[in-house]
């Protein structure tokens, strides 16, 4: 008994194993790797996602599959049984796409993340949209082939990374944000009340920066003998397993971009080092889904990141580090300025209120791309368009407009509503949290450590054994509800700038 289950397990070891060297050549690539590395580096990184497609839609593994259906062998543990699951599901993904077709695609969002790079420096669309023409023409192929009757091609993509949140409950979600959140901004905007931020912004060192970078990711609990901080154009976290997470950062004029950037890639980070050792280097090794995973880092990034509780005992520290900028700034003044509402252009670097409307953007413009409602050459107009919107401002250029992000190079179609999710679940967990710690005070205390350990004791450790709908309901009682994010939003800022909520 079980002998099957462990003979399948080793084949999908093989599989992590080759997603584990494709996660090394990401790394690199957006790290390290010297600038013309990247058409031959892609060739690699196609090969090896041959490999790994190989195994995966392999007679082997295929068998072993037929063999489990066929012979209805009970498996011997709950953790085999959903690995056999989350095998034959990623599977099902593949085999469905012609090979030739995945290592093509694999290949052109290899070298695409240059391409996009270059675009963006220099600040010029048109070079980068002949590339990301023929990616969304791919997604559009790989869409089809994976949809499933009554979908539609955008809810094949929004499945790889969240399940059961298609766009017609998406569209739900977004409508509550969009009732509820743009008139909340007005309603701000209107305000009158003013709050100093330019204490954030001036000539701060990149070696001073870097302190406070690791001093920060060490405070939430980032372990440096099992991670890495480095530098790329776009922060980012990459896991190879439990013992080797590793995170980026970039330096401006604004200190509190690369903090709370470090923040957030710490919250991914430590999802990944809290998953427990069974799971770890499998399958199940990886968060629930993209939107759990943005919940961990929203979470840390804002929840507790932005908290006066928070930073009662380090702020002295980070006035050490730049007396000249926050040595005369009162606590109170850092904590006004860390919350402040103003719709920007860039979606890193937005409020905590105005994120999901940055969200709300690309969502639309995903959607009316699948759909053939808008062209690629038309896609920076119709970006503007959207922001001035939302958001009552304009983009004057690319690089602060249609080429900010980098996931669309990357082939990422259906991944930006995750970050949106994520803050609200993040809400909704956190209303419970409240419940069983008292949050407030063991922050004022310093101590972080129970609250990321509520976390790994409700969260990571369970790797993908469970889903995040799952997740909410055993940590909150309940399935997921957007009221709990709206609440949250409306109190805090309501409070902060004064106004009825």
């Amino acid at each position: 008994m079980g002998e099957l289950y462990e003979d399948l397990k080793q084949v999908l070891d093989r599989a992590s194993a080759l997603q584990s060297a494709l996660a090394v050549m990401e790394w690199d690539n957006e790290t390290l790797a010297p600038k013309e590395a990247g058409e031959q580096t892609s060739r690699t990184v196609g090969t090896l996602s041959g490999l790994y497609y190989g195994v995966m839609t392999g007679d082997e593994l295929g068998g072993f599959l037929e063999r489990r259906h066929k012979e209805n062998e009970k498996a011997p543990s709950a953790m085999m049984k959903k690995m056999a699951e989350e095998g034959e599901k990623e599977r099902d993904l593949l085999i469905c796409v012609p090979r030739e077709e995945y290592e093509e695609f694999t290949r052109m969002t290899s070298v695409a993340g240059r391409v996009w790079a270059e675009a963006k420096e220099e600040d010029d669309f048109s070079k980068f949209a002949p590339v990301l023409e023929k990616i969304i023409n791919y997604r559009k192929k790989m869409a089809e082939y994976r949809r499933k009757d009554g979908r539609t091609l955008y809810d094949a993509m929004l499945d790889e990374f969240e399940e059961s949140f298609p766009e017609e409950k998406l569209d739900e979600f977004f409508g509550a944000i969009r009732e509820e959140l743009v008139p909340f901004l007005e309603k701000i905007k209107r305000s009158g009340v003013k709050i100093d931020n330019s204490f954030l912004h001036g000539d701060f060192s990149k070696e001073q920066q870097e302190k406070l970078a690791r001093m920060m990711a060490e405070y939430i609990g980032f372990d440096f003998n099992k991670g890495v901080l480095a530098v790329s154009a776009h922060p980012f976290t990459t896991s190879f397993h439990n013992k080797d997470v590793r995170i980026t950062t970039h330096y401006d004029d604004w200190l509190d971009h690369s903090l709370f950037s470090v923040i957030h890639e710490g919250g991914h980070a430590l999802y990944e080092l809290g998953i427990d050792d069974s799971l770890t280097q499998t399958i199940l090794g990886q968060g629930a889904s993209m939107a759990m995973h943005e919940s961990q880092s929203r979470f840390l990034e804002n929840v507790i990141g932005r908290s006066e509780a928070f930073w009662e005992p380090i702020y002295g520290k980070v006035q050490e580090l730049f007396p000249d900028h926050l040595g005369n700034v009162p606590l109170d003044d850092f904590v006004k300025a860390i919350n402040r509402v103003e719709p920007g252009l860039i979606r890193t670097s937005a409020d905590e209120l105005t994120y999901s409307l940055h969200i709300m953007v690309r969502y639309d413009l995903e959607k009316a791309l699948m759909k053939g409602e808008i062209k690629t050459e038309d896609l920076e107009q119709a970006w503007a368009d959207k922001y001035e919107e939302y958001l009552g401002i304009r983009p004057k250029n690319a690089s602060s407009g249609v080429l900010q992000d980098i996931h669309w190079s990357q082939g990422s179609f259906g991944y930006f509503p995750s970050y949106a999710l994520g803050s609200a679940f993040a809400a909704q967990i956190y209303e419970k949290m409240k419940e069983k710690i008292n949050v407030e005070e063991l922050l004022r205390a310093g101590d972080v450590r129970t609250v990321t350990e509520y976390l790994r004791e409700n969260i990571h450790r369970f790797g993908r054994m469970k889903t995040s709908r799952e997740i909410l309901k055993d940590t909150t009682g309940e399935d997921f509800s957007p009221n709990y994010y709206i609440r949250y939003l409306k109190e805090k800022y309501g409070k902060l700038y004064g106004i009825d909520y």
